[in-house]
């Protein structure tokens, strides 16, 4: 359950800081809160598919580290990067 080149390429041109941006947080988190809502999506059909649920944890866990790391970083750009996404905290 992966996001197509096209909706990454899309993310990346839209939360990259500069030009050809591809390992900024504010990138990763994005990319990765997309795979998130895709892998939700998918287990609302498919309830006993742990094994996904299991990588979607992860992701999950991933996402919060590089959270995590953009807060103590900037919190300025942190409040930006929740509010653009629709995360909450």
């Amino acid at each position: 359950m992966s996001i197509t080149p096209e909706e990454k390429a899309r993310l990346m041109k839209e939360f990259a800081i500069t030009e050809g941006d591809t390992g900024s947080p504010e990138v990763q988190v994005a990319i990765l809160s997309s795979r998130i809502a895709t892998l939700t999506e998918h287990f609302k059909t498919h309830k006993k598919d742990n094994h996904g649920r299991r990588g979607l944890l992860k992701m999950v866990a991933t996402r919060r580290k590089l959270l995590d790391y953009a807060r103590s970083k900037d919190e300025a750009r942190y409040q930006g990067l929740i509010k653009r996404l629709g995360l909450r905290r």
